[in-house]
């Protein structure tokens, strides 16, 4: 995945994120959840507990397409927003390895197509720094 040295720090750096999927007639739906780089495949998995019974892994089943928010404020005084999103096409896997002990075995992976952000590698202020992910 292209990030920036900067991106890939912060994201390393958080321990939650919103994803947002497509439920069932069409309305986003957006949750909390934990996720980690995947270095080795270029892509940000989501794992949980009892993962597979929830409506964002049966919204991915049936629609792949996703965003993940990961952001926070570096100060409040000033106040300094910061943060990243990154759109992509999402898998619902059954039986992956747990990312963290106490994970059940499905597992949403998901390939960036674009990424957003702010505050990381730009004024917070300023349009996000926006940029399509190219694949091998």
């Amino acid at each position: 995945m292209d990030l920036s040295e900067n991106e890939h720090n912060y994201l390393n750096s958080q321990p939650l994120g919103r994803l947002a999927t497509l439920a069932p007639d069409g309305s986003p739906q957006s949750r909390p959840v934990g996720f980690f780089l995947n270095e080795a495949l270029g892509t940000i998995d989501i794992g949980g507990h009892n993962l597979g019974r929830s409506q964002k892994f049966r919204n991915v089943q049936r629609d792949g397409r996703v965003t993940l928010v990961v952001d926070d404020l570096a100060s409040i005084d000033p106040w300094a927003p910061r943060g990243i999103e990154i759109r992509g096409e999402a898998e619902a896997l059954t039986d992956a390895e747990p990312p963290r002990p106490g994970f059940s075995s499905e597992l949403i992976r998901i390939h960036p197509n674009r990424v957003l952000a702010w505050g990381l590698d730009s004024d917070a202020f300023a349009a996000p720094l926006a940029r399509n992910v190219e694949h091998d």
